[in-house]
Formats: structure tokens, sequence, C-alpha cells
């Protein structure tokens, strides 16, 4: 009987000890949770118990909302300043031009009478001819490169003179791509986009600016084709002021498509100011025959083209093409147009106030000499 109370109180004392371990450890589970509850979930993905896994996913519609949030909506550009700054600079641009015109005609004036007076002396041949014999071989033919040259210029016609500045400058900014240093202020200057800070000045330095050379060839041929001809209804002052708005006016239109269907990609060329002269250049002479330079065969008036021109441009911003930039070339080409059925007479025509006053100002106590108000004041090429 003692041998069975003994076993009987050890039996009691195990019990004892094994509920209060059981109840120690039932306590602890929730502080251990509580503490290390979020790295312990993230240990669990390797357990092989499937209910522990459906605990730990969450459903589409919470991940979603959690993961990823709505996008902010990015405003539109303002397109004040760039509107204000196309307005300006084709004011300037035309003001410039006049000045230019009357500064150009009053220096020739000049060099018609310094030519007859210098003509005596230029009949003396038996001066020029011992010149000639005192100069070595190199210098000969120098002097015979530079004549060559000379007659080479002389025979442009004078829009041909005029554009190869244009070409001369858009091959400077295609090399000045192709200089890593540089890339960044390319970039920055010499691209239109409405979305950049910097949008009113990119505006004119674009129209200067080509990547592909091919896209280069392709603009500066067609300019070097029309040249000729716009420079002769135009004049060539004013054919500089009309291509530098044109380009301006191209890429304001381009901004506001951009703007309006919030497609803020970059773009550059001299499309839209090479519209705006093929466009002048067709619908001032209509009737006039143009052909393919790779289908010699094909020939069409220039009337038929510019409405193929604008209808395909028009298909393109329509249907949302992005191979080239159709709302520049749309806006060039109706700004040509339009220039040549009444522009030339708003703006042109009107321009007589402000070279008078240049005049009076160049030429103070002279301002009442001359009733035109200087040369070149109320004469000038025009379209037909």
């Amino acid at each position: 009987m003692a041998w069975r109370g003994c076993v009987l109180k050890w039996l009691k004392t195990e019990l004892i000890r094994s509920t209060n371990t059981t109840l120690r450890s039932s306590r602890e589970i929730p502080h251990y949770q509580q503490r290390y509850g979020f790295r312990q979930e993230a240990k669990r993905p390797d357990t092989k118990k499937g209910n522990v896994v459906q605990k730990t996913k969450v459903s589409p519609s919470e991940a979603g909302t959690q993961s990823l949030p709505p996008p902010p909506k990015v405003p539109r550009p303002s397109l004040f300043k760039p509107l204000m700054f196309t307005v300006g600079f084709t004011g300037c641009s035309f003001g410039a031009a006049a000045i230019l015109q009357y500064e150009t005609l009053k220096s020739r004036v000049r060099t018609a009478q310094d030519e007859e007076k210098s003509e005596k002396f230029s009949q003396d041949m038996t001066y020029w001819h011992d010149w000639w014999n005192k100069l070595s071989g190199f210098q000969r033919q120098l002097i015979l490169l530079v004549s060559t040259v000379d007659d080479f210029w002389s025979s442009l016609s004078e829009g041909q003179k005029t554009v190869t500045g244009i070409i001369a400058l858009n091959a400077v900014v295609l090399c000045c791509w192709r200089i890593p240093v540089m890339q960044r202020s390319m970039v920055k200057y010499f691209t239109s986009t409405p979305a950049a800070k910097t949008r009113c000045l990119p505006m004119v330095l674009s129209t200067f600016s080509h990547y592909s050379i091919f896209h280069m060839a392709a603009n500066m041929y067609v300019l070097w084709t029309f040249s000729s001809e716009i420079v002769s209804i135009l004049g060539r002052e004013q054919f500089l002021a009309f291509y530098l708005s044109a380009g301006v006016i191209s890429n304001m239109v381009s901004y506001t498509c951009k703007t309006a269907t919030r497609s803020l990609h970059p773009s550059l060329g001299a499309s839209g100011a090479v519209m705006a002269v093929l466009a002048a250049v067709c619908a001032n002479v209509p009737e006039a025959k143009l052909g393919i330079i790779l289908l010699p065969m094909l020939t069409f008036t220039a009337g038929n083209a510019l409405k193929a021109l604008i209808a395909m441009d028009t298909a393109g911003l329509v249907l949302g093409w992005r191979m080239f930039d159709h709302a520049a070339h749309l806006g060039g080409a109706l700004f040509g147009v339009w220039y040549v059925a009444y522009g030339h007479k708003l703006i042109w025509r009107k321009r007589e106030p402000l070279v008078k006053l240049w005049h009076e100002a160049r030429s103070p106590g002279a301002g009442g000499s001359r009733s035109g108000g200087g040369p070149g004041v109320s004469g000038g090429p025009g379209p037909k």
C-alpha cells in the first residue's frame, strides 16, 4: 500500500508538471505570433500544408487595389507662350525682311555708282597684264579656282543662291547630331514638343534640324527644286521671312494637335516649311507640270499634286499615322496657300510705314525728300 501511495503521488506530481508546461506553452504562442508574426508569414510558402498556403493568398481584387494604384493624370501643357511666340516671331520676321530689302536696294545703288567711277580704270588692260605676269604659278592656280567657283555661283539663280545658305545650315546641324557631347543640347533645343520646358526656341531651331541624312536630302532637294520659282514670286527677303514663319507656324499646329491627342512625342525637320514653299508655288501656278525623279514618265499638274499631299496628310492626322508629323505638314501647306492668296496683301504690302520710319531714323533730316519713304517700299514682286 505504501508503494502504491508513492506511485500515485509521483503520477500526480508529473501530471501537474505536464499541465503547467502545456498551459505555459499555449500562452507563449500568441505572444510569439504578435511579435514575429510578419516574419513567420514570409517563411511559410515552402510548407506542405495546403490550408496554410490558401490562407496566405490574396484575392486579385485586393492585390490590384493595393499594388497597382491608378496612374496620375498628366496635365495638358499650356500653349499660350508658344502662340504668343508664333505671332511675335512672324511679325518680327516680316518687319526685319522689309528693313533688309531697304538696305539691300540702298547698297545696290551705291555699288552701281562705284562701278561707274571705276570703269575707266578697269579699261587699262596693260596694268592687269603686268600684274598677272608678276604672280607665281600657285597664285595663278588659286585665282583660276576662285574664278571657276565665282562663275558657278554667278550661274545660279537668285533663289538657288538664297537656299544655299539654308542647306549649309541644315548640314551643320546634321553634323552636330553626330557629336556625343552635344546630344543633350541637341535634344533640348533642336527637337520640338509641347511637353518640354523649352518650347519656344525649338520651334525655330527644329526647322533646321535633321537626324537622318535621307530626311535632310529629301527636304533640301524639294526646297532646291522650287527655290527659283518661290523667290521670283516673293523676292529674297520676303521668302526668308515666309520660310521662317512657316516653320514656326507648322510647329504651332503640331503643338496643338499633340496637346489635343496627348501624343507628346518630339519631332524635328524642315518638312513644315518646305511644304509651305511647295504649296505656295503650286497654288500660284496650278497649271505647271510636275514629275517624280524616279518616274519621269509620270507627270501631273501642280494643283493636283497639292490636293493629293493635303489629302494624304489629312488622312494621316485623322488615322493617327506616326511615321511623319502630318499636323506640321498640313499646317505648313495651309499657311503657304493662305499667304499666296491673302497674306501677301495683308502683311507685305502694309510694310510702307515701317520702312518709312526706318528711313527717317537712318537719314535724319531727309524724311520728306522721298515720298515713297526710301527705295523698295511701294514696289517689289508678289504673287500673280
